[in-house]
């Protein structure tokens, strides 16, 4: 079968690879924001495709018989923009989406809708560690009453103000790498997107043996698909490739 993975997460290339193995035609898409990505097994594309009417033709002309989105939880435009080329070249769609983290006990969330949320969420004089990446950047950038750690694995165009710091590092981290880090800066709230997966997650844990405040950016909501919530799951929907 000619699939095509909307990818950039690490799901998405152990999907592309495992399909590949069992004997797919496999190519993926990325939106080539990242320098010097892992890249996986199988065909490559980077770059946009041009909204709902290029990425449907795109559908029609390489013969693609299934696509998958496995871009990340916040990808935003371009799972909407899967959801309606599907339908309009009549190509099935399977959503990979990494299962959402959970409050536990001890946990200190605030769970907000949006980054300018988050921004206007913080308190005066916070130490905050902030891991939502470039989109939404300016929202905190104008709040020079706080002091950020802004922590990316590309480093952002905008040069940032006096008042921030930038950590350019790359998952994954420890629990007890990222405890240090927010002692070392003197963390007091960590603003992240809800993103899911193992990878991050560790800076979670850190916060709540800390007491660190999180404010938490809720997923957006996506159009209709069928969705599972790991690699497994998608090689069983997609089945064999003969």
């Amino acid at each position: 079968m000619k699939i095509l993975i909307l990818g950039g997460t690490a799901e998405a290339r152990e999907l592309a690879n495992r399909l590949v193995d069992k004997g797919h035609d496999v190519i993926t898409s990325l939106a080539g924001r990242t320098q010097d990505p892992m890249l996986p097994k199988g065909g490559l594309r980077i770059g946009k495709f041009g909204g709902i009417p290029g990425l449907a033709t795109y559908l029609r002309a390489a013969g693609i018989e299934q696509l998958v989105d496995a871009t990340h939880p916040y990808a935003g435009q371009i799972s909407i923009n899967a959801v309606a080329a599907a339908q309009a070249a009549n190509v099935p769609l399977l959503r990979l989406m990494r299962p959402a983290w959970v409050q536990q006990v001890g946990d200190a969330w605030v769970t907000v809708q949006s980054a300018a949320e988050a921004a206007a969420a913080l308190p005066h004089n916070a130490d905050v560690l902030l891991t939502t990446g470039h989109a939404g950047l300016e929202h905190f950038m104008v709040r020079d009453d706080c002091q950020f750690v802004v922590r990316t694995i590309e480093a952002p165009a905008q040069e940032l103000p006096r008042h921030a710091s930038l950590l350019q590092t790359r998952p994954p981290y420890g629990v007890s790498d990222e405890m240090a880090l927010m002692e070392r800066e003197g963390i007091t709230h960590l603003v992240t997107k809800n993103s899911g997966g193992r990878q991050t997650a560790p800076k979670l844990e850190a916060a709540r043996r800390l007491g660190v405040k999180v404010i938490m950016i809720a997923r957006p909501v996506y159009g209709p698909a069928n969705e599972v919530a790991s690699v497994d799951d998608a090689i069983t929907a997609l089945g064999p490739a003969g």
